[in-house]
């Protein structure tokens, strides 16, 4: 009976489901929407429900049964809690898996990105996360659930930064910035009277391109603006304070593979950003990080850790070479017919 693996990243707005034989080989691809309980309104029914009916059909079409998948890794949105992954395993187990891992989506960048398949993931996108995975194979993850627990980076709160910080220029003693004409026209006033209305009713009825601010950031960094650089100097220690919260509180070798993910750190144009993360989590854990900016789709390393689990072995590099190509072409396809 021939043998198969499964790699599935989940995010909060589509799913990728990859399934590869047991050699490394690709058999198909298919992509849904989320599959996460918080997008979802019946929640862990939901999820077992969207993924119950992917693979059915995904079954079907290849012609095998799920006795025939050896492995499967599910890098899920939406992991971020002991009671969050309990859950979802119960939800892999009724749809029949038997040797799988549930993990935060954060963790496929390790075993996508580092050359021994341990290490630590810095997630920046949309929000931010990090995730870390040791020598023995501990796991760890640093937020994911918001401020209160550090998560003061991404794309989100970049942009709102940026109105903060032309907020504070206006009316609070803020240093002078770049960033108010572009704040001020991409909320549509002109004069600073109608900052706040402008602010509370755009935000309210979500207006404002938060794209369009983080990018503005990054644009006015590169100007030498002190306000635009204070904003990634504070993300960065942010981010190295979670990151590095993963290195110290793991086994790690004396360099620590550093993976960066996510749409603010592989498409900030500021070398400002990167350097001051570097620094920062060097001085925090006392240890040399050599930093990775992950240059193949993170659902690579969901197929790269289930061939681990099925093996035994981290595949080597021919083979996550090999994975990682069929992979970016499966995404490229259907990324340009979307």
């Amino acid at each position: 009976m021939k043998e198969y693996i499964i790699g599935v990243d989940g995010g909060n707005t589509k799913t990728d489901y990859f399934l590869f034989d047991i050699a490394g080989n690709f058999i198909d691809f298919y992509r849904g929407g989320t599959c996460s309980h918080e997008g979802l309104h019946d929640s862990f029914a939901g999820s077992y429900r969207v993924m119950n009916e992917v693979f059915t059909n995904l079954f079907q079409r290849n012609k095998i049964t799920i006795e025939q998948i050896k492995t499967a890794v599910f890098g899920l949105a939406g992991v971020d809690t002991p009671f969050q992954k309990a859950k979802l395993e119960e939800v892999v187990q009724m749809l029949g898996f038997t040797k799988f891992k549930v993990v935060n989506d954060s963790f496929l960048g390790i075993k996508a990105g580092t050359s021994n398949g341990y290490g630590v993931c810095s997630i920046n996108g949309t929000g931010t996360s990090s995730g870390g995975i040791d020598l023995d194979g501990k796991n760890l993850q640093v937020g994911g659930i918001g401020a209160i627990v550090g998560d003061e980076a991404g794309g989100s709160w970049i942009a709102r930064q940026a109105i903060r910080v032309v907020y504070d220029a206006c009316y609070r003693f803020g240093q002078q910035t770049l960033l108010t004409e572009i704040v001020m026209k991409e909320l549509g006033v002109n004069d600073k009277y109608y900052l706040m209305e402008a602010i509370s009713s755009n935000l309210t009825q979500r207006k404002v391109n938060l794209t369009t601010l983080t990018i503005a950031v990054f644009e006015c960094a590169n100007k030498k603006d002190k306000v635009a650089l204070q904003i990634l100097k504070s993300m960065a220690d942010n981010l190295a304070r979670s990151a590095g919260g993963c290195v110290v509180n793991l086994n790690f070798p004396e360099e620590v593979e550093i993976v960066l993910a996510g749409s603010v750190w592989v498409k900030g144009s500021c070398p400002v950003l990167i350097e001051e993360f570097t620094k920062k989590i060097e001085q925090y854990t006392n240890k040399k990080c050599k930093i990775i900016t992950l240059n193949v789709p993170p659902a690579t390393g969901a197929i790269v850790w289930a061939l681990e689990l099925a093996t035994g072995k981290f595949p080597n590099y021919e083979t996550r070479k090999l994975i990682s190509g069929n992979v970016e072409k499966e995404l490229g396809r259907i990324e340009h017919h979307e």
